[in-house]
């Protein structure tokens, strides 16, 4: 774990206020004093609280027993999901680096809490009925539900949930088995319905209800009778409590999923309006063209596009302009996803922040957004774009009192204390090629880091050539990476797209070998302990997330800032600004692109509700099936 600092970061930037506080409670008589002594008294005296939910800020949106806001009660149950996936699979194992996992592969995997699409902060009681937690969040007691089963009929006790625990600690990738083995002292077992997670002084306060809520749940007999392992590849998926079962597999090809018609909670207040569709498919395809074309005759029923240019220029065929196909556009108030090419920090000649920003700035994304993607696209600036959380200009002064102490030990420049939080270049959108001041500002920084330009026009350093390897498995950023790798060619950089299989793409993410690669960054509006995953330094060597390798001792530091000093909304948001202005700065990553809105096609046996959740589409959550649209459709050669 990082060190702790004597003095909170965020203790400092309260200081003024704090100052002003005691100041006011100076002028308060005697008696008042003693009604204040005596009211935290008994505050006190009754720390510990039983709720249905958990959350850190304000109030729970939903009472115990209510229905979701955004579903559909009444909606008919029946019909089959159907949709498509790239690339291929060959297990239904998500925990494991062995394999390739199949589509929704823990679609049965229910937890102990659960979210909603309309509440960023809270979670709820969902295989339990209530939880138990003291004032210092010392443990976590989780009253469990007595009509749980298992999809093959068997209870689910508080041995499956502590067994679930110990599979992770002993058998699951190794970011998690370290958190796990720092972050709790122990699980008990009260009794067959009643467990009790015990946190350690390592684990940050605020995370530590949720964080044992978002446990998942499996059969401890099913895995002891199977001998299945939690870190290998799995040809079925675990047996689970969720309201799915695989139905049908053809590997590389096809996956189905059946609803259970004996899923314990189909009553539950928290299910109504949701799982109701009798089966899902998912079709695989190899490229993203034969995809597109499957969807247009009827093969699958349900896509959500990720291609703009085929947003906007493919979807001509007959079931759309006959009224049988509906295209939405739907704005998303989720936090803005940032989809990166990031950086192998391993090798040598990326450790050089100077490098890797002179890379960066010869992407242009503006002529890339407005010539091969409509303009669709924004280029993300932040970490959590979209929201509050967002660094913006000079840090503010609760920034800086977080900020400064990282700055006095040598761990920031001084310069983060002052200059705007980095974004990226402005580009011509009229033409790839950078400006002659972007080439100029670009070779300039190559020079300062000892990469000289030959005769031949190509960089070297102590004599060796600065290539980059480019690797990537969808051909659909092809149009994209291909003009930036020209681009480099203009400061002397040798740039190669190298065009793998998923299984290499996989293999070669999780070893290091490779330069430049995708990576998507999704957070919460409540950032917690799975920054530690994204950019922590202990495990970046085997993280499944930090693939850049990242390893910053400020990162670390501020990382625990977020986790364990931010009390209230306004802290929380002063450390994040603090964390995101430090990533940015360290320029890992080239920003490539996210989407503000949500682009589906689908033909209109599906419905759903006039009004869609802020946090999610939910198609496959809360979604239906029109059994008079099926008719009218086929009757029309729809599909």
């Amino acid at each position: 774990m990082p060190s702790r600092r004597p003095q909170s970061a965020i203790a400092i930037a309260r200081a003024e206020s704090s100052a002003q506080r005691l100041a006011m409670q100076a002028l308060l008589t005697g008696a008042a004093i003693v009604a204040l002594a005596t009211a935290a008294f008994a505050q006190e005296a009754e720390d510990v609280t039983t709720s249905h939910g958990y959350t850190n800020f304000g109030e729970l949106k939903y009472g115990p027993g209510e229905v979701l806001d955004y579903v559909n009660p009444d909606a008919p149950k029946g019909g089959t999901f159907s949709t498509w996936s790239l690339g291929n699979f060959d297990s239904f194992n998500l925990y494991t680096r062995a394999g390739v996992p199949a589509a929704l592969a823990d679609i049965g995997t229910e937890r102990l809490m659960t979210e909603t699409l309309d509440d960023p902060y809270g979670s709820y009681c969902f295989l339990c009925e209530t939880v138990e937690y003291d004032e210092d969040r010392t443990y976590a007691t989780f009253h469990l539900r007595d009509d749980v089963t298992f999809q093959n009929g068997e209870p689910m006790t508080a041995e499956d949930v502590k067994f679930t625990h110990e599979l992770f600690v002993e058998q699951g990738i190794t970011e998690y088995r370290t958190s796990a083995a720092q972050f709790y002292d122990s699980i008990e077992v009260i009794d067959d319905h009643t467990v009790r997670f015990n946190f350690s002084d390592f684990m940050p306060k605020n995370v530590r209800v949720q964080q044992a809520g978002g446990s998942p749940v499996f059969s401890k007999d099913w895995f002891e009778e199977t001998g299945t392992r939690l870190d290998e590849s799995a040809t079925e998926p675990f047996m689970t409590t969720g309201p799915y079962v695989l139905d049908g597999v053809e590997y590389n090809r096809q996956v189905v999923y059946a609803k259970d018609p004996d899923y314990w909670g189909a009553d539950l207040p928290l299910n109504q309006g949701r799982n109701n569709f009798d089966s899902i498919r998912i079709e695989y395809f190899a490229d993203t063209s034969a995809a597109l074309e499957a969807f247009k005759a009827g093969e699958y029923l349900y896509r959500a596009e990720t291609d703009p240019a085929d947003w906007n220029t493919a979807y001509e065929f007959r079931a759309l302009s006959n009224g049988y196909v509906t295209r939405e556009e739907i704005e998303t108030g989720s936090v803005g996803e940032r989809f990166s090419w990031v950086f192998n920090l391993d090798k040598e000649k990326w450790q050089d922040r100077r490098v890797r920003e002179a890379i960066g700035m010869m992407f242009n994304f503006a002529w890339s957004n407005d010539t091969l993607y409509y303009g669709a696209y924004r280029q993300p600036v932040s970490f959590w774009n979209n929201t509050d959380l967002a660094a913006e200009g000079p840090p503010s002064a609760e920034e800086i009192a977080i900020l400064q102490p990282l700055v006095d030990e040598g761990l920031l420049d001084p310069e983060i204390l002052t200059e705007p939080a980095a974004v990226p270049v402005e580009h011509d959108a009229t033409t790839n090629r950078p400006n002659r001041r972007i080439i100029r500002a670009a070779g300039a920084l190559l020079e300062a880091a000892g990469w000289e330009t030959g005769e031949d026009g190509v960089r070297r350093k102590d004599g060796e050539p600065l290539t980059l390897t480019f690797i990537q498995f969808n051909p659909q950023y092809d149009k994209v990476i291909a003009p930036f790798l020209s681009n480099l060619e203009l400061i002397g950089v040798q740039g190669n797209l190298e065009r793998v299989d998923t299984a290499q793409y996989v293999q070669r993410r999780r070893e290091g070998n490779f330069d430049l690669t995708n990576q998507i960054f999704r957070f919460g509006f409540e950032p917690s302990t799975g920054l530690e995953q994204w950019f922590g330094s202990e495990d970046a060597a085997d993280s499944s997330r930090n693939i850049m390798r990242l390893r910053s001792d400020a990162v670390d530091r501020l990382i625990e800032v977020v986790t364990t000093e931010a009390d209230t909304l306004e802290d929380l948001t002063a450390a994040t600004h603090a964390l995101d202005r430090t990533l940015r700065r360290i320029s890992f990553d080239i920003p490539f692109q996210y989407n503000p809105e949500t682009w589906v096609a689908y033909y209109n046996v599906y419905q759903h509700p006039e009004d869609l959740p802020p946090l999610g589409v939910g198609a496959i959550d809360f979604w239906w099936w029109d059994d008079e649209a099926e008719e009218e459709l086929r009757a029309a050669g729809a599909f």
